[in-house]
């Protein structure tokens, strides 16, 4: 292929799953049934996927929530986490792990993660706390599970609350659980990309808690219980019926979905072995990756960006700036968290999805080492 030269079907860095005619005219009916019923807020549909949700997440109970951002900020203030107090989060995350933090008047402590994993270890979380240490929120970022056990440990001898953002990560096993239903609450974002993805925005907390659980009832909508009685100083952020109808059709079929993300994961691994890019190991051995995205990490990231546009394969970047180099959040001197630094700085991601195909991944594949014999 010469430069230039147009392609005419490009792999995008990922395809949502509606292009499956069965499953959009499943989806198509229950959002009729919404409709027909029109009961759009709270109600059946909504209790429904919240006690398959805990089931499926293998927790007591779950709560649906407006997205995933809501369910990180619900989660602090129903555990009673505000001004004064720091909790601990990897700057390699979306934005959105620190600002729910900022929401609730607390201070997000943003700290490195390890090179080769780009996740967080109960070594750094060791490292940040002070006094004013409230809890940590270990991201398990692109699908990949971070190493919790050692987090917990710390965390219980330290007296301090595990959440789980779980936003990447539906699905994901931990050693025999289901990651969201390990630490004292785990946080999940419905958007339409993830793993498990609606029509709009939404998200979850799932926990054991029953206290922990009732509190988020409460503060999603307006602290009210029964209707027009104000228990607490709540919000707006409720997961409205036709998200929870929609998630439920799709939910029964995560994990043929996650699956098939696994099986796509390993060949897009195990070709790519032996080129110029470098893959993240696993935190620990066994450990799940559900590839919400396939990150690789390139010493000429821009320039292998450049060379596969050419050659029809979409790349992103995720993410291009750490949290604490983003103007909302300082930024921080260059060189305070190299770690992640570096990887804003060589991270790309590649196309996976549900549905791609096996000629996909061998174009992905051929792509890259191209790129590595012009050199």
């Amino acid at each position: 292929m010469t430069s230039g030269s147009a392609v005419s079907n490009p792999i995008p860095v990922t395809r949502l799953d509606q292009a499956d005619p069965a499953l959009l005219d499943e989806l198509l009916e229950v959002v009729e049934g919404v409709a027909r019923k029109g009961a759009f807020t709270m109600g059946a549909e909504l209790e429904g996927f919240e006690d398959e949700f805990a089931t499926y997440c293998g927790s007591a109970h779950s709560v649906g929530v407006s997205s995933g951002t809501e369910a990180i900020s619900l989660a602090l203030r129903a555990l009673e986490i505000g001004a004064g107090d720091e909790v601990i989060v990897p700057t390699n995350s979306f934005i959105a792990t620190a600002e729910a933090v900022s929401w609730v008047g607390a201070t997000a402590k943003l700290v490195d993660v390890d090179p080769s994993t780009h996740l967080l270890t109960a070594e750094q979380v060791a490292a940040a706390i002070t006094p004013r240490t409230r809890a940590v929120i270990p991201v398990h970022l692109m699908g990949s599970t971070v190493d919790l056990d050692p987090i917990m440990d710390l965390a219980r001898e330290a007296g301090l609350r595990v959440i789980e953002d779980t936003a990447q990560a539906h699905g994901a096993d931990h050693r025999g659980r289901r990651v969201g239903s390990i630490g004292d609450i785990g946080c999940f974002s419905f958007y339409p990309t993830k793993n498990l993805g609606g029509w709009g925005d939404g998200g979850a907390i799932a926990t054991d808690d029953e206290e922990l659980a009732a509190r988020v009832r409460l503060l999603r909508s307006h602290g009210e219980s029964p209707r027009y009685h104000h228990r607490m100083v709540g919000t707006t952020a409720r997961l409205d019926a036709l998200q929870a109808a929609i998630l439920r059709v799709k939910l029964r079929r995560l994990d043929d979905r996650n699956a098939d993300r696994r099986r796509l994961g390993a060949a897009l691994r195990a070709g790519l072995e032996g080129t110029s890019v470098e893959l993240p190991s696993p935190a620990f051995e066994g450990a799940d990756h559900v590839y919400h995205l396939f990150i690789v990490r390139s010493q000429q990231r821009d320039a292998l960006r450049a060379h596969l546009e050419q050659h029809g394969v979409s790349s992103a970047v995720h993410y291009p700036f750490p949290i604490h180099l983003t103007e909302a959040y300082g930024p921080e001197p260059k060189g305070s968290l190299p770690n992640a630094e570096a990887l804003a700085e060589q991270i790309l991601t590649l196309p996976l999805f549900p549905t791609m195909s096996d000629d996909e991944v061998a174009r992905v594949i051929a792509a890259v080492e191209s790129f590595d014999s012009q050199e």
